[in-house]
């Protein structure tokens, strides 16, 4: 299990980083068309009022998916709670959507995985016999 939580979670990582870099790119078209003509852009074109935290969400998030991923072997509870904040980080910034679905859920699952994976091998888990 937590090798699928190694695997899933930086994939969803790096689709994340696809989304954030997409998400940034988005911002800064509409930071570029100005806030002058804001009013006679449509409703797609002008810049949110959570650019920011757009921004942030865009970059922390993947992050934290990829280093979870990262330490899901050795820290599966570590991992789970990266991994399941860096879901909820994207779900929280970007809703859910089209491209923020498969993201989301990957980093979800492979939260859910890492911390049943760590159930049976650390101090406190469940053990088998």
């Amino acid at each position: 299990m937590k090798q699928a939580a190694v695997m899933l979670g930086v994939i969803g990582g790096i689709l994340g980083l696809i989304l954030g870099v997409s998400v940034s790119g988005w911002l800064a078209l509409t930071g570029w068309l100005g806030t002058e003509v804001q009013g006679d852009l449509p409703r797609a074109l002008r810049s949110p009022e959570n650019a920011d935290l757009l921004k942030a969400a865009g970059v922390l998030a993947p992050l934290l998916a990829i280093a979870g991923g990262a330490m899901a072997v050795l820290r599966p509870y570590w991992a789970a709670g990266l991994l399941l904040a860096s879901a909820a980080a994207m779900y929280g910034a970007f809703g859910l959507g089209f491209f923020t679905t498969f993201p989301i859920a990957m980093c979800a699952l492979a939260g859910l995985l890492a911390l049943l994976g760590g159930l049976g091998r650390e101090p406190g888990g469940l053990t088998r016999r």
